[in-house]
């Protein structure tokens, strides 16, 4: 829908399909957002666990006939939603995963908003001079950071997953985008890395694993994780203990977020109101932690 048709009817309903997601902020972030807009927005979380190709499919209808803007995708499904949509954007395309589907004209059309949110999240991080970035996991969001790390040039990009043939695809999906290593292991990811990015769900709560040991990071390395319940997981506790720069995931929930609602709407989002209505949620869920 065009800026002046939201304008006109300051409705706009949006969501989220995936499970587990009642730990998300997204609908605090979106609705946040456009009320700031003058929108009356409801962003409705979707959870069904275990979604087979024809559940997916009778989801995706429902989006499509039920007068959503869109809906973002994440775990388990940002892979299994492509071949699903009517349209996939250059960018999801070339790396088969979606985060993003946006409705128009009835077409559901999917998008991959983590590796532009990502992107403009890690670009402070990055040396001029050049980077060897590790990145653990190959999974949607793995998926989407290494094409992210990619657009930004950097030079010595490794991937490692626990299986081997999904980091080999991976690898094969980045060879016309500057290319990236396959590591045999976590350790072969790391030797020499400035920068470690986690594209796995470890460390999000009730999980308190680490991707990494410890004993591999240091002082001279940035470290990132794309996991934001906790802010702080256990990887990035373990990297401020060793003196490295942290980037936790509040950077790219916010700014994929930012980037997924322009595409829903064509209005540009106040990254700071989102960044707000992120903040109260995190907050409100530590002291609810606490607490227990």
């Amino acid at each position: 829908m065009s800026k002046r048709g939201y304008a006109a009817s300051k409705k706009l309903l949006t969501g989220l399909i995936g499970a587990p997601i009642a730990h998300s902020a997204s609908p605090a972030m979106h609705e946040r957002a456009a009320e700031a807009l003058g929108l009356r927005g409801h962003y409705q979380l979707i959870e069904v666990a275990g979604a087979d190709a024809a559940g997916l499919r009778m989801m995706l209808e429902g989006v499509r006939r039920l007068g959503f803007a869109g809906v973002n995708v994440t775990y388990p499904y940002k892979e299994a939603v492509v071949p699903l949509l009517d349209e996939l954007a250059p960018g999801a395309a070339a790396m088969g995963a979606v985060n993003t589907v946006v409705v128009r004209d009835g077409r559901l059309i999917g998008h991959n908003t983590d590796t532009t949110g990502f992107a403009r999240a890690v670009a402070p991080l990055l040396a001029p001079s050049g980077n060897a970035v590790a990145v653990i996991g190959t999974g949607g969001v793995g998926k989407a950071i290494a094409f992210a790390l990619a657009s930004l040039k950097v030079s010595g990009l490794r991937i490692f997953d626990s299986e081997t043939a999904r980091a080999e695809k991976l690898a094969s999906l980045l060879a016309r985008h500057g290319g990236a290593t396959v590591a045999k292991s976590v350790e072969d990811a790391l030797d020499g890395a400035t920068g470690l990015v986690n594209g796995t769900p470890v460390g999000m709560l009730p999980n308190r694993g680490m991707p990494v040991p410890a004993a591999l990071l240091h002082e001279k390395m940035w470290v990132a994780d794309a996991v934001y319940s906790p802010l702080i997981t256990p990887l990035l506790a373990a990297a401020q203990a060793k003196g490295a720069r942290i980037m936790t995931g509040r950077e790219l929930a916010i700014y994929q977020a930012a980037d997924a609602f322009e595409l829903f709407t064509g209005l540009a989002p106040s990254t700071e109101v989102m960044g707000e209505a992120f903040d109260e949620v995190m907050a409100a869920r530590s002291t609810a932690y606490h607490a227990a």
